[in-house]
This record gives structure tokens, C-alpha cells and sequence, in this order.
């Protein structure tokens, strides 16, 4: 039965994914590139898609609607997604992701910033891309650990965000990532397609999402270590109610 669910589940995913690529394309083709309405038609995208794949979204705090920098935990590739259930942002995504079939293009098309941490020359392009989508008045995506884990509080964090929005004036929002079955991480070097048969074909995912406060200072050390305790402090509580 698992199985079964996890095949129909990848076949409404692709269905999905089909229809807002080909959406989007012919919609810039008719009337060039909108992405305010590219970031919109993708969050209804994720709210029609996340309910038909069992995902069960807990969400916590307000979401913001100010150009800031969302700085996150990383549990899962599944992270991204689920924040932009609720928060019309550019998410910072690993480069590997745009080579995943149809997922790839899809991201790329609704607004995304990829990244190959390896080299330093993305690594600055992609800062300041990150600025010039703040100074745009978008909300940008960060998850600063780097990568993937299931350790219970977050890892050390990278300094190059914190930089970039204490230097330039921009506030930084936390916000706390857990799911209930720590099965459902996905982490290390676990395939899109082993990972979405393995878990997809549960009955349900719940993933809870919890905002933070704005935090706003000019000295970036002060900005990274407010945003790591205030993110550890919310996933212990997470963690104690399940």
C-alpha cells in the first residue's frame, strides 16, 4: 500500500510541477517576466501540492511581509518548500538541486538562488544576489548551517548572511524547522526518489515551521548568535511536545 501511495503521490508531483512550469513560461513569453506573480503562483502551487502529499503543515508566529533575510534550520530538502507555503520569499538552494529532473527547472522559473557552496566565486555572486533582491523589497531564504542534518539543536552557523544584512541594514527572522519523525529528514546523500518512496508513502508528514521576532543590529556576530538561540530555544520546545 505504501508503495502504491508513494506512486501516486510522484505522479500528482509531477502533474503538479508540469503545470507550473509550462504556466510560467508561457506567461512570461506572453507577458514577460512578473516575479511578484511567479512568487504568488508558486505559493498556491505549494498549497495545493503539500496536502496532497500528506504533508501536514503546524506553522507558529508571523510570517513576514518586509524585504529580511529568513534564516533557517535545515532539516530536509523539503525546507524551502514548506517555507514558502507561508512566505512569498527567494529561497538560497544547493546548485545540485537545479539538476534534479522537472524539480530543477521548476525552481528555477519561480524564483530561486542557486549556489555551489565549493566555490568562492558563487559564494559572492550569490551574496550579492541575495542584496539585490533585498533592495528589491524581497524576502530572501537562508539556511545557514549548509547543510542537512539531524542533530537536535542547529550546527555552526556561516557568517556571509549576517554580514551581508547587518552591513546593509536589513532585519534577519529565524525560524525553527522540526518534523515529528526524524525519518522523514532528509539528509547526507539520500536520492530525491529513494527519499519520496521511502517516506511519501506514509499516510502523513507533519512539519512545523515556527517565526520569530525581526532582529536588527549592525554588528553581525550579534545578529548570528541571537538567531542560533533563539532557534535552538524553539526546536527543544518543539521537540518536548511531541
Amino acid at each position: 500500500m505504501r508503495k502504491i501511495r508513494a506512486f501516486f503521490r510522484l505522479l500528482l508531483f509531477i502533474c503538479y510541477t508540469i503545470y507550473l512550469i509550462v504556466h510560467l513560461v508561457i506567461r512570461s513569453l506572453a507577458y514577460g517576466i512578473d516575479i511578484q506573480y511567479s512568487l504568488q503562483f508558486r505559493q498556491n502551487w505549494v498549497r495545493m501540492l503539500l496536502p496532497h502529499l500528506g504533508v501536514r503543515m503546524h506553522v507558529q508566529g508571523t510570517p513576514p511581509d518586509f524585504p529580511c533575510v529568513l534564516m533557517a534550520n535545515h532539516r530536509s530538502y523539503l525546507d524551502p518548500v514548506v517555507i514558502t507555503h507561508d512566505s512569498r520569499v527567494y529561497p538560497v538552494a544547493k546548485a545540485e538541486v537545479a539538476g534534479w529532473p522537472i524539480v530543477g527547472y521548476g525552481v528555477k522559473v519561480s524564483g530561486v538562488l542557486f549556489l555551489k557552496r565549493e566555490s568562492a566565486e558563487s559564494r559572492r555572486n550569490t551574496l550579492q544576489g541575495i542584496a539585490d533582491k533585498l533592495a528589491e523589497g524581497f524576502a530572501v531564504l537562508l539556511f545557514p548551517e549548509g547543510t542537512t542534518h539531524a542533530q537536535a539543536s542547529t550546527l555552526a552557523f556561516r557568517s556571509g548572511g549576517f554580514k551581508l544584512a547587518a552591513e546593509n541594514g536589513f532585519p534577519v527572522v529565524p525560524v525553527a524547522i522540526e518534523y515529528r519523525n526524524p525519518e522523514d529528514y532528509w539528509i547526507g546523500d539520500d536520492g530525491f526518489l529513494p527519499h519520496f518512496f521511502r517516506r511519501f508513502g506514509e499516510p502523513s508528514l507533519d512539519v512545523f515551521v515556527h517565526y520569530g521576532s525581526a532582529i536588527l543590529d549592525s554588528r553581525a556576530d550579534v545578529l548570528m548568535s541571537l538567531t542560533k538561540e533563539w532557534i535552538d530555544a524553539e526546536l527543544l520546545n518543539i521537540q518536548k511536545s511531541f
